[in-house]
């Protein structure tokens, strides 16, 4: 896969990658949803796959779309986000999905890719804001390049002295600050700590 960096006049030159990403139409076991769509992989892109989606399998198995000219950067912001996808067991691509609210260039609405990051925390937000994304493999030569710009960028925030939990407020189950106290108090079944 090319790993390339790409000229912008109004902004530092970022890190890029062309990718192209393949969605795929699975037969399910539901009979109320007979088919499902689902990533199928995130490649290199190649000029010969032109600029429009386009269908490179239709069966009674299913489909297979193609679409091209994707492009990933990588922002120095996002650096704590390619640190954590590099460094866990399984690097991998993020790609935010929707499907089409009409169809447009099949008989049916396909799905349509909208974002492709190797971010982490960026496909974190885009789960928290109930949007479709899927996870497939980064391939090694990929995983290196994201490491290296990772190497470059990425400064650990200082780990924070946990306080012991002995110094911490007491609260009651409502929030108000609480106190205790040894003393027992007789009569009526007490046994509470005073509230200051």
């Amino acid at each position: 896969m090319r790993c390339r960096l790409l000229h912008n006049p109004r902004m530092e030159t970022r890190p890029s990658i062309d990718v192209a990403v393949v969605m795929r139409k699975v037969p399910t076991s539901s009979q109320w949803q007979p088919w499902r769509w689902e990533l199928e992989e995130v490649v290199q892109n190649d000029e010969g796959f032109g600029t429009q989606p386009r269908q490179l399998y239709h069966g009674d198995d299913g489909e297979r779309w193609l679409h091209p000219g994707m492009r990933v950067e990588l922002y120095k912001d996002e650096a704590e986000g390619y640190y954590l996808n590099a460094t866990s067991p399984a690097p991998c691509w993020f790609v935010l999905w929707r499907m089409e609210p009409e169809p447009t260039i099949a008989p049916e609405p396909i799905p349509r890719p909208f974002i492709v990051t190797l971010s982490y925390n960026e496909g974190a937000r885009w789960m928290d804001s109930q949007e479709t994304v899927e996870q497939v493999p980064a391939p090694p030569v990929v995983v290196e390049w994201m490491n290296a710009f990772v190497g470059e960028h990425y400064v650990p925030e200082p780990r924070k002295r946990k306080r012991p939990d002995s110094f911490r407020r007491l609260e009651d189950r409502f929030g108000n600050p609480a106190s205790v106290t040894a003393l027992k108090k007789f009569g009526g079944g007490g046994g509470e700590g005073g509230h200051g």
